[in-house]
């Protein structure tokens, strides 16, 4: 399928590797020119070198924290009027919340709340103007479904959802959609950490642990980033403009609900 947006600029948030990797690449494939970004500079070039090759588009290297002020800078002065915003970052690590002091609180809800918003608030009047825009905010599986340790990453990343429900329905008669991605269990460096963490815990060995997490999942597999960069790309199309506010779960099942 043709996506449509062929020759739209896109920013990539933290995608030198895992999910935000699989974004660019699809948005690429779809023949966007791409801004990727991370904090690691020879990770982000081999991307943006496998991007270039693969796909012939125009790759920008912005190396920096997306979190903050001079990383976003950089970001919006290597695409000034962007088409697409893909935000996403790092999620705190697992600790229990008694551990969270007022500092790692308030990391957690700029990471994870403010910064996405910041991000939306310097490129949305600009999509509205020119009558085409499309925003994907990779949350996560447990803004729905509470993860023991990742209470401030489900805090922060609720509150970005909520707090955009009604920005979205404000722009959707510009051509400017914003949704949400929820990731569940997906083959990443985070899960593998999160698997060695809970194999350390538990006592077992890390392929045991890896078989007790996929027995958990009804599609018994973990996701790719493959596969969810071609969802983003299909929420980034011509074709999705009446999506808008929503909240895709990719869980391969994991959320046990009809609704």
């Amino acid at each position: 399928m043709d996506l449509g947006i062929r020759g739209k600029s896109a920013i990539v948030c933290a995608s030198s590797r895992g999910l935000g990797r699989g974004c660019a690449l699809a948005l690429a494939e779809a023949g966007c020119d791409v801004v990727v970004n991370g904090r690691d500079a020879a990770k982000l070039a081999e991307t943006a070198a496998e991007i270039r090759d693969r796909f012939g588009v125009t790759v920008t290297e912005v190396a920096a924290d997306v979190g903050s002020a001079e990383g976003q800078r950089a970001l919006l002065a290597a695409a000034p009027a962007p088409d697409i915003l893909i935000n996403n970052n790092a999620g705190p690590p697992l600790k229990d919340f008694r551990e969270l002091d007022r500092e790692a609180m308030i990391e957690g809800v700029k990471q994870n709340m403010i910064t996405p918003i910041e991000l939306i608030q310097a490129v949305i009047d600009g999509m509205a103007e020119r009558g085409f825009g499309r925003i994907v905010n990779i949350t996560s599986l447990s803004v729905y479904q509470p993860i023991a340790g990742l209470d401030l990453s489900s805090g922060a990343r609720a509150g970005l959802t909520a707090f955009l429900a009604g920005v979205a329905r404000k722009v959707a008669d510009r051509n400017v959609t914003i949704n949400h991605m929820l990731p569940g269990k997906f083959d990443t460096d985070r899960i593998r950490s999160n698997i060695r963490h809970g194999a350390e815990r538990m006592g077992i060995s890390i392929e045991e642990r890896e078989k007790q997490q996929i027995a958990e999942i009804p599609a018994k597999r973990f996701g790719t980033a493959e596969e969810f960069g071609r969802a983003c790309a299909f929420l980034c199309s011509s074709h999705a403009g009446y999506i808008t506010g929503q909240n895709l779960r990719l869980d391969g099942g994991l959320f046990d609900a009809a609704f």
